[in-house]
């Protein structure tokens, strides 16, 4: 009897719009029989900093259960999802410095040949969601990993209109991840399922 296909999703998120797609992928993989970690990359900005903004103060406590990420969480992999709110176009500086540490893993090409796949949040339409996306797919391309985007796929990708991951437009903490936010997440994991279960020769069932 084959194996499930192993999960990883590996986020940042400061205000927790991150974090809402993050569970959404990771709560359909599991419905889907993948096995699944959830888990997020260690906080780096100072204490007077996240005290100075509610909603980030908030996220902070609300996903305090979620165990924050190792080396060995991708390695363990057959998939990975990162996720990152855009910074300047470009990923968090949380997640970048968890992928940065990976060196080791890298260089013993434990990173070679997984799916990897990514999503990304922003506070305007225009703020750099392609941009962090593929800016994330660099260190794919390194590792010798296999990308495994959404695509148009599906009818409801031409809704949401990301290929790239997804995405989701939070106005400033003004519109929370909605329906479409979430449908697009599930497309996007159930791809990745389905790619990495070939690959590997393992089910999601």
């Amino acid at each position: 009897m084959s194996e499930p296909v192993k999960l990883s999703v590996i986020y940042y998120s400061a205000t927790g719009t991150g974090a809402a797609i993050a569970r959404e992928i990771a709560e359909t993989a599991e419905k889907e029989g993948a096995q699944v970690r959830l888990r997020r990359a260690a906080e780096l900005a100072p204490a007077e900093a996240i005290a100075g903004n509610p909603a980030w103060a908030a996220n902070v406590e609300a996903t305090a259960d979620i165990a924050e990420a190792t080396a060995d969480d991708v390695v363990w992999a057959d998939a990975v999802i990162f996720g990152s709110p855009t910074r300047y176009g470009n990923i968090a500086a949380q997640l970048k410095q968890f992928i940065d540490t990976l060196g080791p893993q890298w260089a013993q090409g434990l990173l070679a040949g997984k799916v990897y796949s990514g999503f990304t949040s922003t506070s305007t339409a225009h703020g750099g969601q392609e941009s962090t996306l593929l800016a994330l797919a660099n260190s794919f391309y390194h590792f010798g990993g296999i990308i495994v985007p959404p695509g148009f796929t599906e009818p409801s990708k031409f809704a949401d209109g990301n290929p790239y991951g997804t995405s989701h437009v939070d106005a400033q903490g003004n519109s929370p991840v909605d329906d479409q936010t979430r449908t697009a997440a599930q497309v996007q994991v159930r791809r990745v399922l389905r790619v990495a279960a070939a690959l590997t020769g393992h089910t999601t069932f």
